[in-house]
């Protein structure tokens, strides 16, 4: 049996060497197929189960690099079941997802290259607390461009973050850590320097690109030790720089919008469930540890399942571990923390009307005949000027906190590689049911489809046909991103639009004002220049006729603590009104109730 079970085993080995899509890699053996001119490889583990003692630990390496992998249904991470996060399939659950998460894609072209090709890692948005790499179809352009694309999923929520004495108190090294959702992304990243070579793809040529709260990570990456040589490259897409101390992260005196999901109140809870009158406080750092890794990854996930649309869970922390004590936004201009990496970051004109949409403030539905055609409900905008207004300011400051700030502090920091964009595309259809250019225009991830050339991501017929109708827009629009994007990832610079625009550098040598690729059909892509600042933004606020006072007062709230950081108090005294942060607060709580498309 021992000769015979010899013989088989290298009939397999020599099985494995003459079939180039079966590939043997440091955490087993994958088999790839070939779909539309594309090979992919799906679910290889990059790191093992972070489960029961892995549980809120760092990534470990995978040892056993002999097992065959098996492709996976419902791959992702714990997170409250969503369409926006991708894991509506799953709707008959209120949570979903594993703990069990940590895998990659890959994705390359069939034909054959005589050398390596470059290497993009799609890092998903979804707040860093929903979302899944499987509903991210990048086919086209890796056919189209020959590059290879990895994407991947991480920890999220209270699994990716979370800070406590009973945890780091008693972990030592990089188990000391509050940042597993991130080391999971730079673990991905060790795994894909070690093995995409062989895949065809070169570990000297990688390019990290994310969106919302992917761009958010790939920011992070850009200051943490931990990912330093791992990539080479960087694209933000609607990134942003909020990151919170592990003090504000454990336990909060005063309230705020994610006071209520520290984890010294999540504990609290937990412990007041179990035990009568008690709290976590009766318990020493051994014993809390132990009921918390006790808890079914369900069963914990459940103490932050009913949160308000305003409410918050603290994530990306400054634990000086993986991410600098002073904290992200500030460690993007200090020398001594930045991975020096050519550098794009950009947002989109009307970013917050995927939000404006679904308020109730803000829109109403009318069950007309017409619409009911489509089983759709007609979708109005109570007041449009207000809704523009909302829109403008809160859009705008999102391209300066979220790509300007960022990129004028790596320029700080030494970094003269950098590129900006700003996303105009919105050649929608006006139809029956809604004027979709003016309610959702250049939205919060509209690009994504164009990028990757999937309108479904959207959710298909109809919608995806009134959002992207066919046509010469949406073709030049979408070949051009993919073009940018694929120069950016294989030479560092952007190059040229396809009707030979040149995307110049963010910040030019003796010029003041900071440049910018706007992104759109063909008769508006072109370079532009602006000054954007908080400040001039908030003096346009005060002049502003479209919005109420409480109105202006409530945007200059979002300006300031949205998309970084709270910087309310530093920026209200440009504003010559007179603004309470708490009445602010008040409005945002009362109005936020969302609109059910359902």
């Amino acid at each position: 049996m021992k000769k015979i079970f010899f013989l088989l085993s290298l009939l397999f080995i020599s099985f494995i060497n003459s079939d180039e899509l079966l590939i043997k890699t440091s955490s087993g053996i994958t088999q790839g197929y070939k779909n539309n001119k594309v090979i992919i490889w799906e679910d290889i583990p990059y790191a093992k189960p972070p489960i029961n003692d892995l549980r809120w630990r760092a990534p470990r390496k995978i040892s056993d690099n002999s097992s065959i992998i098996q492709p996976k249904t419902g791959n992702f991470c714990i997170q409250r079941t969503s369409g926006f996060g991708g894991s509506s399939d799953f709707s008959d659950e209120l949570i979903s997802g594993s703990e069990d998460c940590l895998y990659l894609d890959i994705f390359k072209p069939a034909k054959k290259n005589k050398e390596k090709l470059p290497v993009m890692v799609w890092i998903h948005g979804g707040g860093n607390t929903s979302g899944l790499k499987d509903i991210y179809d990048f086919s086209k352009l890796v056919k189209r461009h020959n590059v290879i694309i990895v994407r991947i999923n991480y920890r999220l929520g209270p699994f990716g973050w979370f800070t406590h004495p009973a945890i780091q108190g008693l972990q030592d090294g990089i188990d000391k850590t509050s940042n597993f959702g991130t080391l999971d992304i730079i673990a991905s990243l060790e795994w894909v320097k070690e093995n995409i070579n062989l895949f065809g793809g070169n570990q000297d040529n990688v390019t990290i690109f994310g969106e919302s709260a992917g761009g958010h990570n790939v920011l992070s990456l850009l200051v943490s030790k931990h990912a330093k040589g791992l990539f080479h490259k960087a694209i933000s897409m609607s990134g942003y720089t909020e990151s919170i101390s592990s003090d504000q992260a454990y336990k909060q005196i005063q309230d705020s919008f994610s006071s209520n999901h520290t984890s010294w109140s999540i504990a609290n809870r937990i412990i007041e469930d179990k035990y009568d009158n008690k709290s976590q406080d009766d318990f020493s750092k051994a014993e809390l540890k132990e009921i918390l890794l006790n808890l079914s990854g369900q069963d914990f996930y459940k103490y932050y399942f009913n949160r308000k649309n305003f409410e918050e869970i603290p994530l990306l922390t400054n634990d000086g571990i993986v991410i600098p004590k002073i904290g992200l936004k500030e460690a993007l201009s200090k020398k001594e923390f930045v991975n020096n990496v050519p550098t794009i970051a950009g947002s989109n004109r009307d970013e917050v009307k995927f939000w404006l949409a679904f308020s109730d403030y803000f829109v109403e539905l009318d069950n007309s005949v017409g619409s009911s055609l489509f089983d759709i409900p007609k979708v109005l905008i109570k007041d449009k000027n207000a809704y523009e207004a909302f829109n403008f300011y809160r859009s705008s400051a999102w391209k300066v906190r979220g790509v300007d700030e960022p990129l004028n502090s790596l320029r700080i920091a030494g970094n003269k590689n950098l590129y900006s964009y700003r996303f105009d595309w919105d050649d929608q259809r006006k139809f029956i049911i809604a004027d979709f250019s003016q309610l959702i225009g250049a939205s919060h991830a509209l690009e994504i489809p164009l990028l990757a050339g999937d309108a479904t991501l959207v959710g298909g017929s109809p919608i995806s046909n009134f959002i992207y109708p066919k046509g010469i827009s949406k073709f030049f629009t979408s070949r051009n991103m993919m073009l940018f994007w694929s120069n950016f990832a294989k030479t560092g610079d952007p190059g040229f639009s396809s009707n030979k625009i040149q995307w110049l550098p963010f910040f030019e040598e003796n010029q003041s004002k900071r440049s910018f690729m706007i992104i759109d059909n063909k008769k508006n892509l072109q370079m532009a220049k602006d000054n954007l600042s908080l400040q001039t933004l908030t003096e346009d606020l005060y002049l502003d006729k479209r919005l109420s006072e409480i109105e202006k007062c409530v945007v200059l709230f979002q300006m300031f603590t949205f998309v970084g950081n709270d910087e309310y108090d530093k920026n209200i005294k440009n504003y010559n009104g007179d603004c309470d942060r708490k009445s602010s607060e008040r409005f945002i709580i009362e109005n936020a109730s969302s609109i059910d498309y359902d």
